[in-house]
């Protein structure tokens, strides 16, 4: 855990552009993140959570012209929501 003190630190630091993101996960969404890391050289599992929101932006824009996009965003869309208590709870 981190101190009061560094974290105000953190805080005073980047409170015009960062907001600080707490989420309980399940382990199998954070050794995810970290295969994520690894994976594209990425710092972190914080980067990680900013490179999938970024492909999922991309993802979006793309899928406006591209109908390949757009079903595959359709099947994951659905398939996250049918089997969403395996990656949310």
């Amino acid at each position: 855990m981190t101190t009061a003190k560094s974290q105000k630190k953190w805080r005073d630091k980047h409170r015009l552009v960062k907001t600080q993101l707490n989420v309980m996960a399940r382990k199998s969404v954070h050794e995810e993140l970290d295969s994520m890391a690894q994976t594209f050289d990425l710092r972190g599992k914080g980067e990680a959570v900013s490179f999938a929101a970024f492909m999922t932006r991309a993802l979006i824009q793309r899928a406006d012209y591209n109908t390949e996009a757009a079903r595959m965003l359709d099947d994951f869309n659905e398939a996250f929501h049918r089997d969403r208590e395996l990656y949310s709870n």
